[in-house]
């Protein structure tokens, strides 16, 4: 005997009057002034900062041929309020240090008679160095800069 049918397909938008939404809805091009995205957001060197959440939501695309209906899809945005978002935090030097030494350890090969580090991360968890340690594959000397006598590794 056959399973029943799902009466909603995966992925498919749940049908909501648009007047029984929790959050206005706005079509893209037609949003008021002092709500953005978190995307326009990080462009203009903000963040959130006191914002408990989205205001509003931004319809997609295909929501915009239906003004009846609420927007569910995954590709709707969330518009925050610009007027309490605050500037983005600045790394201390403490901080840019410490991360600078993740990537290094990253990027530096661990063979004792390679040490280069390269300009992206290696794959070290899986092959365990780089690609010309690894299988001989030669690498582009632009891609790394050769070890030092210096103890660090640090890019600064």
């Amino acid at each position: 005997m056959p399973r029943p049918r799902k009466s909603r397909r995966r992925g498919e938008a749940v049908r909501v009057l648009r007047s029984a939404a929790l959050l206005p809805e706005y079509d893209r091009g037609a949003v008021p002034a002092g709500l953005v995205t978190r995307r326009a957001l990080r462009s203009m060197n903000l963040s959130p900062g006191r914002n408990r959440g989205p205001v509003a939501i931004l319809r997609c695309g295909l929501c915009a041929t239906r003004p009846n209906w609420s927007c569910r899809h995954p590709t709707r945005g969330f518009l925050l309020r610009l007027d309490l978002a605050v500037p983005k935090r600045v790394p201390t030097l403490a901080q840019e240090w410490a991360l600078d030494r993740a990537m290094s350890a990253r990027q530096t090969c661990p063979v004792a008679t390679c040490g280069r580090r390269y300009v992206y991360a290696l794959p070290l968890r899986t092959l365990g160095c780089c690609l010309e340690c690894w299988d001989g594959t030669p690498a582009d000397p632009a891609n790394y800069t050769a070890p030092t006598a210096a103890s660090h590794r640090l890019a600064a």
